[in-house]
């Protein structure tokens, strides 16, 4: 294994590694866990088409940017926004890797609100008795108030024009509000083409596994880059999800970080809602559950909470 399939390995990893083990690990044992993790999640191509970039380079922005999305501590996204917009001109260098770029894009917004939430918490001055605390994470109303202001005047993305009529019906016809076709102006801000490192691909950001329990093909054609296929098991997925929870925060939350990340939280907690257990969260889910519900009251007028029971 190549020392930059190792460093991927890391990087890419580093959440399927918490599930695998809470134990200290070796860096040897870091490795051939993410040796693993390779073999059975990312795709050969990927890993082709960051050879051909600056390896320091793909290292820092992956590890910085992986690490800090997996982060229960959402505000250690703010230091981040220069390295993510680096990351972004990186991958937008290469034709092979514009897909990563499409799918880092319309996530630069979250290290901007991570800035704006980290401005408005305000500690004490150090003294020589008290040292300066860390912030404590920004409560979720605090998000839903910095969501709101980032993006009050933002225009609908081109492609929704293109894609709202075809798609929102699709989402009808398998039970679920027809304003969840806005999911993918966060997940890739209607690019079919947008892929994650870690190998979700679509304008709803379906992983293969995900994808394939719900009907579709990933060879010899992905089917996750048909935008009709993609919203079918997307809608799918998601009344899966709500049937599961019975609550659209919750099931918005398990659709980004995963259904039994969720419910352990959960069920640790004995929280009921999605902002009892918020901070114990990714801070991507943290950061994605408001932002999809400031989208949401942008376009449609409705909050997650007004979509309803199924």
């Amino acid at each position: 294994m190549t020392r930059l399939t190792c460093i991927l390995a890391l990087c890419l990893g580093i959440p399927w590694l918490h599930a695998q083990t809470n134990e200290a690990l070796s860096t040897e044992d870091l490795l051939n866990l993410g040796q693993q993790f390779l073999e059975e999640n990312v795709e050969e191509e990927v890993l082709a088409q960051f050879q051909q970039l600056d390896e320091k380079k793909v290292q820092a922005l992956l590890q910085q940017l992986q690490t800090s999305f997996d982060s229960e501590y959402v505000l250690d996204l703010a230091a981040l926004n220069d390295a993510a917009e680096a990351g972004l001109t990186l991958l937008s260098s290469h034709p092979d890797t514009e897909p990563y770029a499409e799918w880092l894009r319309p996530r630069l917004d979250y290290f901007t609100t991570a800035q704006e939430l980290d401005r408005w918490i305000i500690i004490p001055p150090a003294t020589t008795n008290n040292p300066v605390p860390r912030k404590p994470t920004p409560t979720l109303a605090m998000e839903s108030k910095a969501w709101a202001k980032t993006t009050k005047a933002r225009p609908r993305p081109a492609a929704a024009t293109k894609y709202e009529a075809e798609l929102k019906p699709i989402f009808t016809r398998h039970g679920v509000p027809a304003e969840l076709f806005w999911i993918a102006e966060v997940e890739s801000s209607f690019n079919p083409k947008a892929r994650s490192p870690a190998g979700a691909l679509g304008m709803y950001q379906l992983m293969p596994a995900t994808a394939q329990s719900l009907g579709l093909s990933t060879w010899p054609f992905d089917e996750r880059k048909n935008p009709e296929k993609s919203a079918a098991a997307a809608a799918r997925h998601l009344r899966s999800l709500h049937r599961q929870f019975n609550d659209w925060p919750l099931a918005v939350a398990a659709y980004n970080a995963g259904a039994s990340r969720v419910q352990s939280k959960l069920d640790s907690t004995q929280g009921k809602t999605f902002g009892d257990i918020s901070r114990k969260l990714p801070g991507e889910t943290q950061l994605y559950v408001p932002k999809l519900d400031a989208i949401l009251k942008l376009r449609e007028g409705k909050s997650l909470e007004e979509l309803g029971k199924l």
